[in-house]
């Protein structure tokens, strides 16, 4: 008789400074799988971050520090992304945005085929477990208006600011 033994999953996580404040990184089997910002809405509660170990993080740091340098403006990392499969077609559109540059939930809708879902879209975009690196900062109302932000208006206002090269306009709350 053979025995299947349920594969176990591991996480660890760390906690890296940044200009936006503290980022909890967390890995699922040594790949990223959360960027959680401080007061972030849909932050897991922090007994599912694993144990504390920063060595599933050395290449996602610095790629993080050159990102708030300006030196990198696209990540290349493996990411382990868990979602209902149109949560990860929309996360997989948010990192075809280009740096600087913005999109509406309307006009994602529209790239997924589905131009009635912008309602949709902002649900999934809220729910991105991976912010900055998946970047949900760079989706903005159909005016224009900066909409809701799971790491707060403020943070939003100031990503979109720095990949601009305008952040010294806008005042640092953090």
């Amino acid at each position: 008789m053979t025995t299947t033994h349920p594969r176990t999953t591991t996480r660890q996580h760390t906690v890296l400074d940044s200009p936006y404040g503290p980022l909890t990184l967390v890995a699922t089997d040594k790949v990223l799988s959360g960027l959680y910002m401080t007061g972030q809405r849909h932050r897991p509660p922090e007994e599912t971050f694993g144990e504390p170990d920063p060595r599933p993080f050395t290449e996602t740091a610095r790629q993080l520090d050159a990102y708030f340098a300006g030196e990198l403006h696209t990540f290349d990392l493996p990411l382990h992304l868990d979602g209902t499969p149109f949560q990860r077609r929309v996360w997989a559109q948010l990192q075809l945005i280009p740096y600087g540059e913005t999109r509406s939930y309307g006009e994602l809708a529209e790239n997924l085929g589905k131009p009635g879902a912008s309602r949709a879209v902002g649900l999934a975009n809220g729910k991105n477990p991976v912010g900055i690196i998946v970047p949900c900062h760079r989706v903005i109302g159909a005016s224009g208006s900066l909409t809701g932000y799971g790491g707060g208006l403020d943070r939003k206002q100031r990503l979109l600011a720095f990949e601009k090269g305008t952040e010294n306009d806008t005042p640092a709350l953090f």
